[in-house]
């Protein structure tokens, strides 16, 4: 079992190319939009972007959870939690990625500020922690986030973030350090019922993707969605359902190679929510 477990594991890590404690996003209503979430404002900002944020008017909370190509091992979970005073609002995100022989945590405490309807600026300390069996023990580092969001023109929202960019050191082993990872994207809502989001990332020793979604509200409470990303290529579909302060969102993600990886993911507004645009759902 220990060498099945590691041959995925390895698996995984020579397919992505990515380093240890990568920022492995999160939540399903984003997901089933390719993980264009630069630009969209939610509790889930708490980890996307943190300007997002100051867009949040009630206490809300959120948990989530991602089966990644079906196996357990390489599973993701989540929570986030939003809560707005009077100077700005302040966010809380835990992830964990992995299972027991090895284990990927991120602890983030964020702050966001709105400057009236059109801006907002955002900004998170993090902790994230790397766990492998036999032998290695447990490994911390601290890392920064920050981002912003504009809003020009009815519709359009504009957003932009830069994970670590300090490049924070894990292990002075092979001067391994954590990804730089540099976002830039934007939604348009053209009605109250469409709404488009792309976003380009790059993480500066990797190719950049592109991701793109589309975000339908076919009936007052239920949201159909689709989306697509590339390095690595990934198609993706969704649905939320609005009950009230209630939200439960479900994504699936395909890759050609690894297969299918469902996503649950569900949320509470603790008041009843002022009236927004259709982003922030």
């Amino acid at each position: 079992m220990y060498k099945h477990c590691l041959f995925i594991l390895s698996l995984f890590t020579s397919i992505f190319t990515y380093a240890g404690n990568e920022d492995y996003p999160i939540g399903a209503r984003s997901a089933a939009m390719g993980n264009a979430s630069v630009s969209l404002y939610d509790v889930w900002s708490a980890h996307h972007n943190q300007a997002g944020l100051g867009f949040v008017r009630t206490i809300s909370a959120g948990v989530n959870y991602e089966n990644r190509f079906m196996v357990k091992e390489i599973s993701t979970r989540g929570g986030a939690l939003a809560i707005p005073v009077k100077a700005g609002t302040f966010g809380l995100c835990i992830t964990n990625f992995g299972y027991q022989l090895y284990s990927e945590n991120k602890y983030s405490l964020s702050f966001a500020k709105a400057f009236g309807d059109k801006f907002s600026a955002g900004i998170a300390m993090d902790y994230l922690t790397t766990r492998i069996a036999e032998g290695y023990g447990n490994r911390g580092v601290l890392a920064a986030e920050a981002g912003i969001q504009a809003r020009p023109i009815k519709g359009l929202t504009i957003g932009a973030h830069v994970f670590n960019p300090t490049r924070a050191k894990i292990s002075e082993y092979d001067n391994e350090r954590l990804p730089t990872i540099i976002r830039l994207g934007a939604d348009y809502n053209f009605s109250d019922k469409v709404t488009l989001a792309i976003e380009t990332q790059k993480d500066i020793k990797q190719k950049a993707e592109f991701k793109a979604g589309l975000e339908y509200k076919a009936v007052k409470e239920f949201y159909l969605r689709i989306g697509l990303s590339t390095n690595p290529t990934l198609s993706s579909f969704g649905f939320g359902l609005n009950l009230k302060n209630f939200k439960v969102d479900f994504a699936g993600t395909y890759h050609q190679t690894l297969g299918f990886s469902p996503q649950i993911g569900l949320s509470y507004n603790f008041a009843k929510a002022e009236k927004s645009n259709a982003s922030a759902q």
